[in-house]
């Protein structure tokens, strides 16, 4: 399993939108799945995106693989983070 952590206007896609909880979605993971792969059967528009994804406490890009036992945080294009000088970049992050 993986556990999908959605933050901000992104919860919705857990079915719970209480924001004193965490808006986790366990899933299942498939081989050779990507973060896009995931985002996309969760069924969250792209352009709802920020470039704030991370996996296991890593920036990442959306070509990255994803495995069981991964965490994966997924925030929404309005809740932009200044992340590029605290944390490791990792799976094409450019900029």
């Amino acid at each position: 399993m993986i556990d999908v952590h959605l933050y901000g206007k992104l919860r919705r896609f857990t079915g719970d939108t209480n924001p004193r909880r965490e808006a986790v979605l366990p899933m299942e993971a498939r081989g050779g799945e990507t973060i896009s792969d995931i985002i996309g059967r969760i069924g969250i528009p792209m352009e709802e995106l920020g470039r704030n994804i991370f996996l296991n406490g890593e920036v990442s890009a959306l070509d990255r693989p994803v495995k069981d036992g991964d965490r994966l945080g997924v925030f929404p294009d309005d809740m932009q983070l200044l992340y590029r000088q605290y944390f490791p970049k990792r799976g094409g992050d450019e900029g």
